[in-house]
């Protein structure tokens, strides 16, 4: 109990910096997007390497003099702020990307210092702007200036992210606790794994932030932390307090009762704690700052679940003894004024010896509809979803709009093409300058691509012209060409209206034609980057990494397995189980998102395409997950057979041992991730939606039917070869 007290006191204030310290913005490493982002920022030492777009709307455009008034009055105060490294507005290049079509509004692209990560210097220039814009508007009553970019973009995603989570907590603790007290009929019995669950988010995000300070991780281990914190946390206590019940119900002692729960229950939750560790440890593997973050989160929540269930909760049990309550006795059974029934007599018991009689006939009933489910999922989409997914409150997602009503939302979409001369040439020499030209045209004679801006271009001439090259303000300069003249950048703003897809798709084009179609002299390179070059590197490090991740996840979980039952067959079902319920809770997945059916009701927003991450989440999550319910059911029936019990005994005394636990324990889950769903953050609906599903299918079809079923087929030749065959 010290040694736990030390530990919450010493991770508690890092838990409540979580906000703060981890990051949003997604990363590939060592991909090619990545290395443009820093070919710009170091090579070229650009000031719009990083950068943010503060829309600016309600007021004239800037080539009438009021508009550029106020054009000039915004742009002055924000070269006083710190965090603006550099500014490029209509001001600075009389270019009519900067001037909407119906003569309203504007916008200005403003390069971020790289003295903090982008997203964190986002409230500084809020700040700066929200004073300037009360101000203004003595003048123009309508203006309203508004940040959006990918910068401010990852910013209010960390704020929706958190505030999703913290709202799910605060709607599921009372429905949580309720499920527990109408389960075990005791307020004490109901606290304390709710009080586990709440220690183990609390200790996880502490340990996470610790770890933050020294390698970057995303603030989707904050929700991922919180469900699962809240999920395995409850899981594993439920399954402590109930053995721990179950042995007081016998005469033991409240100190001898707490070590059987310890030793029985303590076993079964460490094998299961090892299958849910497995998935998460195989997303290690993917390049991904954002799963490798949800990783990192899901092992220590993992551990620290484990570690309370088997350590602080006896112990905690022991001290409280009798005031845990009896089992069986739930609030229905006390305000009846009904005596618990025998396992013998109970339904889960009468269930078990059905399904051992009807083996055969349960697999077809409950297999079928399973089997339809799943073929769902052969229609998964794994592309970016289409259309606006972006939560409507968040004032980046609003000004995206604003320039899409501006026609000019192809600014956030901008692919950055930048060019390496080969020795000898450089970007302000006539052959590389007659390159940079000729690449740019033949970029712009794309029907995709609305306008092309490189040096070339703005300067204009087919050939370098020293004196008006002088004329070319530096931080200009400094973007369109690298400091040792090596390497030069063309950035192509696409045409309004196409969607993410197609842009992913037009990166990768370029990126397989760049070699043969661009031209140029002998030996310069191509590099392509740019959010849909970004788009594109994230699918392919997902994609690629998926037979990898399943072969560690399966291979795993089967030695894990293979261990802890001394049986090849068990663990073999256990895993087609598993597959089972991740390929039903895909196809789920599909037919609410995808096909919009039942939608509504369950309250999430369809989507016809899924986040490309999803699935390689899910399978990691629901694979472990799903073995919590088949560890706790086989663990009872091979001790059920140790004592001496027949198969069909054996198997019926397991499923009326572990029904009740696997029941409240699931209904309990299935509420935490459905709470999820609630939110504004897609992402986290499908996710919160997805493990729902797979929980629900995996407690009650897959667990209490097909898994029993097949228990019953195979008979002894499940414990083979820890048992030599049947007898």
């Amino acid at each position: 109990m010290l040694l736990w007290i030390v530990i919450v006191a010493a991770l508690a204030p890092f838990a409540m910096r979580v906000e703060d310290e981890l990051e949003v913005a997604a990363r590939v490493d060592g991909s090619e997007s990545a290395l443009v982002d820093e070919f710009l920022e170091q090579r070229f030492a650009s000031p719009f390497a990083r950068f943010a777009v503060l829309v600016i709307s309600g007021v004239p455009a800037p080539d009438v003099a009021d508009g550029a008034d106020a054009l000039r009055r915004i742009t002055a105060t924000l070269a006083t702020n710190p965090a603006a490294e550099g500014l490029f507005s209509y001001l600075d290049a009389r270019d009519s990307v900067f001037v909407a079509p119906d003569g309203r509004g504007t916008f200005v692209v403003v390069g971020l210092s790289n003295t903090a990560p982008p997203d964190a210097l986002i409230p500084d220039l809020r700040r700066t702007t929200s004073t300037l814009e009360r101000d203004l508007r003595a003048r123009w009553p309508d203006i309203a200036l508004r940040w959006t970019g990918e910068a401010a973009l990852n910013f209010d995603l960390r704020g929706t992210s958190a505030d999703d989570a913290e709202a799910a907590e605060r709607r599921v603790l009372p429905l949580t606790l309720l499920l527990l007290f109408l389960a075990f009929g005791a307020v004490t019995a109901a606290l304390l794994p709710i009080g586990a669950g709440v220690l183990a988010i609390i200790i996880s995000l502490g340990a996470a932030v610790a770890i933050a300070t020294r390698w970057p991780l995303s603030i989707l281990l904050q929700n991922v932390v919180s469900m699962l914190g809240l999920g395995l946390g409850i899981d594993y206590a439920l399954l402590t307090v109930s053995r721990f019940r179950e042995a007081m119900a016998t005469g033991l002692s409240a100190e001898d009762a707490a070590a059987d729960a310890a030793e029985h229950a303590g076993h079964t939750i460490a094998v299961s704690g090892i299958a849910v560790a497995i998935g998460f440890a195989a997303l290690l593997v993917v390049p991904l700052n954002e799963l490798r973050a949800i990783a990192v989160g899901g092992l220590l929540v993992t551990a620290v679940s484990v570690l309370i269930a088997t350590t602080l909760l006896p112990g905690v049990l022991a001290w409280l003894g009798p005031r845990v309550g009896r089992p069986g006795r739930s609030l229905l059974d006390r305000l009846r004024r009904r005596e618990p029934v025998a396992v013998e007599a109970s339904g889960w018991m009468r269930w078990g010896r059905w399904v051992s009689a009807h083996p055969v006939r349960v697999l077809v009933v409950a297999g079928v509809p399973l089997i339809a489910l799943g073929a769902q999922a052969r229609r998964i989409d794994t592309e970016l979803p289409r259309g606006d997914w972006l939560p409507a409150s968040m004032e980046s997602a609003i000004a995206a709009h604003d320039l899409e009503r501006m026609g000019r939302s192809g600014i956030i979409n901008t692919i950055r093409v930048v060019l390496e001369f080969p020795p000898g040439t450089t970007a302000l020499d006539a052959t590389g300058w007659r390159a940079t030209m000729e690449i740019a045209e033949r970029l712009a004679s794309d029907a995709r691509v609305a306008q092309v801006r490189s040096l070339p271009l703005l300067v204009g001439g087919g050939v370098p012209n020293p004196i008006l090259l002088m004329m070319v303000p530096d931080p200009v300069r400094r973007s369109f060409i690298s400091t040792d003249e090596r390497a030069t950048l063309i950035e192509v703003l696409p045409r309004e209206g196409l969607e993410q897809r197609t842009l992913t798709a037009l990166a990768r084009e370029w990126r397989a034609t760049a070699a043969v179609d661009f031209g140029g002299p002998r030996g310069m390179r191509t590099w392509i980057g740019g959010l849909p070059a970004f788009n594109a590197d994230y699918q392919d490090a997902v994609a690629g990494r998926l037979p990898l991740v399943a072969a560690l996840v399966l291979g795993g979980t089967l030695i894990v397995l293979f261990i802890a039952f001394r049986s090849i067959l068990v663990p073999l079902k256990a895993v087609v189980l598993n597959l089972l319920s991740v390929i039903g809770a895909f196809g789920a997945v599909v037919l609410v998102f995808q096909d919009g059916i039942g939608a509504s009701l369950f309250g999430v927003t369809p989507a016809d395409g899924l986040f490309p991450a999803v699935p390689i989440i899910v399978f990691c999550i629901v694979f472990g997950l799903s073995m919590d319910y088949e560890v706790f059911l086989i663990a009872r029936v091979a001790e059920a057979r140790r004592a001496g019990a027949d198969d069909a005994t054996a198997l019926a005394t397991g499923l009326a041992r572990t029904g009740g636990v696997i029941t409240s324990a699931a209904a309990i889950m299935i509420v935490i991730f459905a709470a999820f769903t609630l939110g504004e953050f897609l992402l986290m609906q499908m996710l919160g939606f997805a493990l729902a599903a797979a929980v629900l299918l995996d407690a009650t079809i897959v667990r209490i039917a097909v898994g029993p079923a097949l228990l019953r087929l195979a008979g002894r030749w499940n414990w083979w070869p820890g048992e030599r065959g049947p007898r």
